[in-house]
């Protein structure tokens, strides 16, 4: 709720808000600064019965139904988050997305048409063969997936309200899209030791444009302070490179082999994905608590208290019962439906006859595909209440928000229209998530 003039209404002094803690600060008079504690209110078994019934909306829809599938899973994921005992609010609706989708697939094919029809010609003069005017096109629409994912971001702020109050970023989609290009270069060309350089600058770029109502967000600290992070994930590395190299290098005779180094790429590959995985993990965790610890809003702060053996032990058991159970489920739906086939057309039964359109083939064949999407569908909604959930629980329940006093002073600030919405997001291919 908010005043008319836009200003959030302040609780009385001895009445703190829900969820609230006093905690010392290191200030002179010792005085104790209000600390909101998060709550994570989703369940599971709400939230699999939203995903099984938008999900099949959207197959039976062509897949026109998936904006207001994202929009209706973001405003339980929204609403199940609240610091302070403040839910959340996503106010965006599915027919901004599908509109910006139509705006951006326009944009797109007249820039993409215009810019292959001209690499094509310029490939086929100068190098005598389309290969060139392929990996130039590619590398084109690399700036185009940086600035998509920039826009989409600012649409989802600026539908985004907490205690009423809305989230906004300021225009910037290039200026990020050509910084991020900058940064993956230096990461890549020095292998991967800029890779906290670009994290802490990619992010103080998003962060130092971002408001709370009247108030901008900034993002503190240095680069620096990230190096620690990635030490399991450069030893890992190091390890991995040297064991290829070696491999690749010298056999057991120690001479030159390309079938004992294909061998030692692919087995090196294989064996160091795991440890590479937990390693990245691990600094991605670790990561997100120093950029959290270093943020802040005037005189607002925050924390978190997020646990890698945690978010690790999420994605593995997460994504086991995921694959266990979509499979036990595929399993049965295919013997059921190769039973039905037995049933419907008797043992003469070929998978030549699903080539007829007419009965039964037409039915057999319209029967195949729901039993193919219905087992996608399984797999996203066992994804989100084994994965998505708990790590959404996770890292809102150990996040807290220091100072929280400073949002008595925060006024409202004007609605972004942002009328493409995630189009550019959707086009690419980069609006699947939530």
């Amino acid at each position: 709720m908010t005043l008319p003039s836009g200003r959030v209404p302040a609780h009385p002094p001895d009445a703190w808000p829900r969820g609230a803690s006093r905690r010392r600060t290191g200030s002179p008079d010792n005085v104790a600064a209000p600390t909101l504690s998060t709550d994570f209110a989703g369940r599971r078994w709400p939230l699999f019965k939203l995903s099984i019934r938008t999900g099949l909306l959207t197959v039976l829809t062509v897949g026109l139904y998936r904006f207001w599938m994202k929009t209706r899973l973001r405003r339980f994921y929204w609403s199940s988050i609240r610091p302070g005992g403040h839910p959340m609010e996503y106010v965006g609706q599915g027919i901004e997305k599908l509109l910006g989708f139509l705006i951006a697939v326009v944009i797109l094919a007249f820039y993409i048409g215009i810019v292959n029809l001209l690499l094509m010609f310029v490939s086929f003069s100068l190098f005598d063969g389309n290969y060139a005017a392929y990996v130039a096109s590619f590398v084109g629409v690399i700036p185009l997936w940086f600035y998509a994912r920039y826009r989409a971001r600012r649409y989802v702020l600026a539908r985004t309200r907490w205690r009423g109050i809305r989230f906004g970023v300021d225009p910037g989609a290039w200026g990020y899209a050509w910084r991020a290009m900058l940064y993956w270069g230096l990461t890549i060309l020095s292998g991967t030791l800029l890779w906290p350089l670009m994290t802490h600058r990619l992010e103080k770029y998003r962060i130092d444009r971002t408001w709370f109502g009247d108030r901008q967000l900034e993002q503190g600290g240095r680069w620096t302070g990230l190096i620690k992070g990635m030490i399991p994930f450069w030893i890992v590395l190091a390890l991995v490179v040297g064991f290829v190299v070696w491999g690749y290098v010298l056999t057991p005779e120690g001479t030159f082999s390309t079938e004992d180094s294909l061998e030692a790429l692919l087995g090196g590959l294989v064996i160091s994905l795991p440890f590479l995985a937990i390693a990245f993990a691990w600094y991605s965790v670790r990561s997100f608590r120093v950029l959290t610890a270093t943020k802040s809003a005037g005189p607002i702060r925050f924390e978190s208290r997020a646990r890698t053996p945690r978010v690790i032990g999420i994605y593995m058991l997460g994504f086991t019962a995921t694959w266990l159970l979509t499979s036990l489920l595929a399993i049965v739906l295919l013997v059921a439906y190769f039973g039905l086939l037995f049933l419907a057309v008797g043992a003469e039964f070929s998978l030549d006859d699903l080539d007829n359109l007419t009965a039964p083939g037409l039915p057999l064949q319209l029967l195949g595909f729901a039993v193919y999407f219905l087992i996608f569908i399984i797999w996203g909604a066992f994804q989100h209440i084994f994965v998505t959930l708990p790590l959404w629980r996770h890292y809102a329940e150990t996040l807290e928000i220091v100072g929280s006093e400073g949002l008595h002073d925060i006024r409202q600030r004007a609605r972004d229209e942002h009328h493409e919405a995630e189009g550019f997001a959707e086009a690419l291919d980069l609006g699947a998530a939530i």
